[in-house]
């Protein structure tokens, strides 16, 4: 009996140590797991068991328990019954976490969509593409470079890729998913919403109802240095405000993520601490500020709830996309945009035939050239929230490439010299995939 009280004595002592140490990160480790547990189950149709054993199976993640409801559309989640968070899924505005202030059975505003049968085959419509064969490729490369992604090394996935789509002239080269994942699967982009993000105001250019290189109409800005930021400045990530971008403790991004009610403002309230367009810094708190920058283009909020998918999103078909939302209805444009493998290999391929869909004309010609336009300071890695090769990060691969990036290894390569589109999901990024390897493989297998 002794013997089993001073067991349990260390137990307690174990988990009053754990629980001190990770105290102040309780929120955001119980906060993660509700929010993903919640759209992995009411937005992606994946079953709990499924999202706790491959997304939230990490370290400290994992620590959290998840109760869903499915009644109530909620998944909560605490850390050994401390600092339970909550996460609730609205129609058309996907899983956000709630606060004890947030009213759930308030109505909310549900972007308009359509989605209209197009008797064309992919990417144009629904129909099965017709067999085509390219005597220029080398099909075994292609295969090389697929299988590649998928393979096992002493026999464990290391590197976890859940779908690869190779896209050539508008054709499926290759298309291979994970088991428990198809064509119609949706998958988070992470961020590589921010892709998305830069494409709305490029659209708005285009229609002339807003202008990037003009000061970006931040209210707190107006009587201080702040106030010579453009929209430009921050779609380039060049800003020069304060920010912390660090994933693995409590960091201005995860306490937006986690724990803000409107996400647009923790940007905005940062001092700078460089100078516009000469400090480069990654920030998803700069692509959440943009989205409230968006929102005030529109004078009622569901215009700009709308506007996305009318102008853009359902227009190319991209019909499984939904982009979700933060407690005051805007969207998260840093982060939480899902959609299928072949949804998201539409938008690369918007962007390969320079906004041009099918005849229609999305957003200028001359938006590809501004997005791909490397970012002072960045060392040609960076755009107009686009990723970029022009200083040979993947040095075995054309520099004209680039990508929407999101965390754990999710892409959209557009690469024009090869007219390529190359898509690939999973959840681990560089550090157990070789991108340059798997890219060059297909590159090369294009004459």
């Amino acid at each position: 009996m002794k013997k089993v009280l001073k067991i349990a004595l260390v137990l307690i002592v174990i988990l009053a140590v754990v629980v001190a140490f990770n105290y102040s990160r309780l929120n955001i480790i119980s906060g993660y797991s509700a929010k993903n547990m919640s759209s992995s189950v009411f937005v992606a149709e994946r079953t709990v068991e499924f999202t706790d054993a491959t997304d939230n199976n990490f370290g400290p993640i994992n620590i959290a328990e998840d109760v869903v409801d499915e009644f109530k559309k909620s998944a909560s989640a605490s850390v050994f019954g401390f600092m339970e968070r909550t996460a609730v899924y609205r129609k058309g505005l996907g899983s956000v976490l709630i606060d004890d202030d947030y009213d759930i059975l308030q109505e909310t505003p549900v972007p308009y969509r359509t989605n209209i049968a197009r008797m064309s085959s992919y990417p144009y419509g629904s129909m099965k593409q017709k067999d085509t064969i390219f005597s220029n490729v080398d099909y075994d490369k292609i295969n090389n470079a697929v299988n590649y992604a998928f393979a096992k090394e002493n026999g464990e996935d290391v590197k976890k890729t859940r779908a690869v789509l190779v896209i050539y002239k508008d054709q499926i080269l290759a298309e291979q998913y994970a088991t428990g994942f198809n064509k119609d699967s949706r998958i988070l982009g992470w961020s590589m919403t921010k892709s998305l993000l830069s494409t709305m105001f490029g659209v708005l250019q285009y229609q002339g109802k807003i202008n990037v290189w003009d000061k970006a109409p931040v209210e707190a800005w107006e009587n201080d240095e702040r106030n010579q930021i453009t929209i430009h400045n921050l779609l380039q990530m060049n800003s020069g405000l304060e920010w912390e971008e660090d994933y693995g403790k409590i960091s201005d991004v995860t306490k937006m993520l986690f724990l803000d009610k409107d996400m647009t403002k923790s940007q905005a309230e940062k001092p700078l601490v460089g100078t516009p367009n000469e400090t480069w810094y990654y920030s998803s708190g700069t692509s959440n500020l943009l989205s409230g920058i968006l929102r005030k283009q529109f004078s009622r909020h569901q215009d700009y709830l709308n506007y996305p998918y009318v102008d853009f999103i359902d227009k190319i078909g991209m019909h499984s996309m939904l982009i979700e939302a933060d407690m005051e209805g805007n969207y998260v444009g840093s982060s939480y945009a899902w959609a299928n493998a072949r949804d998201w290999a539409k938008f690369g391929l918007l962007y390969l035939h320079r906004g041009n869909w099918n005849g229609t004309q999305i957003f200028d010609d001359s938006w590809v050239d501004y997005v791909t336009k490397p970012t002072p300071t960045s060392d040609g890695r960076y755009g107009a929230h686009f990723w970029l090769n022009a200083g040979g990060y993947h040095p075995d691969v054309p520099k004209d490439m680039y990508s929407a990036n999101g965390y754990q290894g999710q892409r959209v390569y557009i690469i024009p010299s090869k007219d390529l589109v190359i898509v690939r999901f999973g959840l681990v990024g560089s550090d157990g995939m070789d991108f340059n390897k798997f890219l060059s493989e297909i590159t090369t297998a294009i004459e």
